[in-house]
Order: structure tokens, then sequence, then C-alpha cells
């Protein structure tokens, strides 16, 4: 079956789904060992999540980075993450999906999260033709997503510095069977649509 051109696709449970992000050890150790974020980890500024493992591999270098060198696989309440899909804005205007270009600003100032659609990857990082969610928190989207979203915060640096060394001997299928199981999300077609989906 052909993958649509939007799709959020993502590890979820019944009432949880992962999303991923990359700090500094100094921010991503104690969330690990706290499982919540420190208060160190800034409340008032704009936080990007990712529900692909391979794009956010892609946007850490696999966790080689600087200031990325410690990736989270973040378990939050699937009643968090569609509240900042319902309250979220296009992060670029869309022809179709806003009125004109003065509704879309309007609504990206008052918006507390934000919705990106980039190329979904592969085990080689190589751009896919359809495009994963990233979803932007700010204001009171990210605070609720770091004090009251949060189930639990996984360190996953060493599955994707596994996952990395098997696609660099090349061996693909392994490599492959080590992902997450991430499959599509209910999200609805309606707010999909909404969304630029």
């Amino acid at each position: 079956m052909e993958e649509p051109q939007h799709r959020i696709r993502a590890a979820h449970s019944e009432s949880t789904i992962t999303v991923y992000q990359a700090y500094s050890p100094e921010i991503g150790m104690p969330a690990v060992r706290a499982g919540r974020f420190p208060a160190a980890w800034k409340r008032d500024r704009m936080t990007w999540i990712k529900p692909s493992f391979l794009w956010m591999m892609y946007r850490c270098g696999w966790g080689a980075k600087e200031g990325q060198e410690v990736v989270l696989a973040v378990e939050i309440q699937r009643d968090g993450f569609e509240w900042a899909l319902r309250h979220a804005c296009l992060s670029g205007y869309a022809r179709g999906v806003h009125p004109d270009r003065a509704a879309w600003q309007r609504q990206l100032k008052r918006a507390p999260t934000r919705v990106q659609w980039d190329p979904e990857r592969d085990l080689r990082l190589q751009p896919l033709p359809y495009r994963s969610l990233q979803l932007g928190l700010s204001g009171e989207a990210a605070r609720r997503y770091a004090d009251e979203w949060t189930v639990a915060i996984r360190d996953v640096t060493p599955l994707a510095r596994e996952i990395h060394a098997r696609v660099g001997s090349g061996d693909l299928d392994s490599a492959a069977r080590l992902l997450p199981q991430e499959r599509p999300y209910p999200a609805g077609d309606e707010l999909l649509t909404r969304l630029g989906g």
C-alpha cells in the first residue's frame, strides 16, 4: 500500500505516544534519571518533538551532533499530544488551508503549537517521498509537555548507536529489526486536513 503524503507515524499505546528529542548530557541525563524534565529545561522557549525515530536520527546525526548527544524517547499522554494537535498552526502559510496569509499570521501568533511536515527518512537518512510530523511546543504547550503530559523518559542513545553501527556495516535488515515499531497514529482526517495533511 502506498504511503500518504502526510501521516503521523509513531510508537503508541492506547494511552501514550512516544516522541523523540536530543539534548546535551547536562539536560538529557538528569531527565532520564528523574523521568521528567529538570528545572534547567527551559519551559519558556519552543521545543520540537518528533514521533519519527529516523527523522530524529537525521536531525541529531545519530546522537553525534554537539548539544544533541543524548537521544531521549519521551512517552507522553495521548490526550496531551492531541490537545497540542488541536491547538496547532502550520509553521508556514499553505494556500487552501488558510483563507489568506494574514489569517495564517494571526493564527500563528495565537497558537501554542506549530506543525511542520518534513520528509521521512530511511535507514541511511535519505529523504523518502512522504512526510512525517514535527510538533513545536511553546508557552502553555511546552509547560504542559514537561510537567503534565510526560509519563516516562528513556535514554535511547545506545539503541541509536547500535542501529547506526549496523547501517554502517551494511546490515540493513538487522538494523531495521531494531527500529521502534511505528505505525499510523489515528489523528483523524479532519484534523490532518486542518494541519495541511
